[in-house]
């Protein structure tokens, strides 16, 4: 006779999950379908229009705006791992993902987000630059070394979250296949995973640790070192104008960090689903969609090269 597999070697065959996304409020799905389209059309519109006029605009071709147009795209990007996919489940209300296609989201959400972190700490030493070595600024922020720090952020990721999401969906799944969340993210993921997962956890740690401590420490090294330097300038003018290029990049670096820092960081045991959501809103939906309106509304020079594109 031949012997019965256990189920859970069945279940670790299961070649698809399921994205609960927002099940529990059946009576809100179209409205959701409405507002979370809402926001990507949002998104890809402001989002698209600070990339192209940072790209068209010759006077916004210094390292700050380099910098800006190339986390406008990261943005774009982004957005687009994980709403989509929201979108047409909430469409269709079919809500199955396949293993290969959960693993691919994850990956490419983890490497973005290390890229997005990467980059705001580049933008952050811009600043510093700029403000506390603005005689060295033309030297230390050529060209060259621009490129290869946008370089640097887009790629330094990929390797350690190729082998991170490997080793997550090398894990044998035998508690279920149903993810409550809105997208193939880590805890939600590995909370259906069976057998010791602390090796697992740890790994996350430290990833974390490198990828979202390690660049936030850096940013606020450098905002350190620039409010020292405003507050010895001389003229009130002087500090009002230097404290408002900095401020834009600081919101956008507490909504990002905050979100990112306790959805990853905090202890398992205070995890819950409702929790992960909100959180993970901030910092893959909210985030880009505020990104556009930060930096626009405060920025002269981003307002008038968007007038001179209108005109044209």
């Amino acid at each position: 006779m031949k012997e019965e597999k256990p189920p859970e070697e069945n279940l670790t065959r299961l070649m698809e999950f399921v994205l609960l996304d927002f099940v529990e409020v059946p009576h809100l799905q179209w409205f959701l379908f409405t507002l979370f389209l809402a926001i990507y059309i949002i998104i890809l519109l402001g989002n698209s229009t600070i990339f192209l006029i940072t790209k068209v605009d010759p006077t916004l071709q210094t390292p700050m705006y380099i910098f800006l147009g190339n986390f406008s795209f990261l943005e774009i990007c982004y957005v687009s791992a994980t709403l989509p996919r929201m979108l047409t489940n909430l469409w269709s209300q079919r809500r199955t993902i396949s293993f290969v296609a959960c693993a691919t989201q994850m990956c490419c959400v983890l490497v973005l987000g290390a890229t997005e972190c990467f980059l705001l700490a580049v933008m952050a030493y811009d600043r510093y630059v700029a403000i506390c070595k603005p005689l060295h600024y033309p030297l230390v922020m050529n060209h060259k070394f621009c490129v290869q720090l946008v370089a640097g952020s887009w790629v330094s990721g990929i390797p350690v979250q190729i082998g991170q999401t490997y080793q997550i969906f090398s894990l044998p799944f035998c508690n279920s296949n149903r993810i409550n969340h809105f997208f193939c993210d880590i805890p939600p993921i590995l909370k259906l995973a069976c057998g010791d997962t602390r090796v697992n956890q740890m790994m996350v740690y430290i990833v974390a640790v490198l990828f979202v401590t390690v660049p936030f420490l850096l940013i606020l090294v450098s905002y350190g070192k620039i409010v020292s330097t405003i507050l010895k300038l001389p003229s009130a003018t002087s500090r009002a104008k230097a404290f408002s290029t900095c401020s834009s990049h600081l919101i956008v670096v507490v909504l990002f960090f905050g979100s990112a820092t306790i959805t990853y960081l905090r202890p398992k045991s205070n995890h819950s689903a409702g929790t992960d959501k909100l959180l993970s809103l901030f910092y893959t939906i909210l985030t880009p969609m505020f990104n556009p309106l930060i930096y626009s509304l405060r920025n002269k020079d981003v307002i008038m090269a968007l007038r001179k594109l209108l005109c044209k």
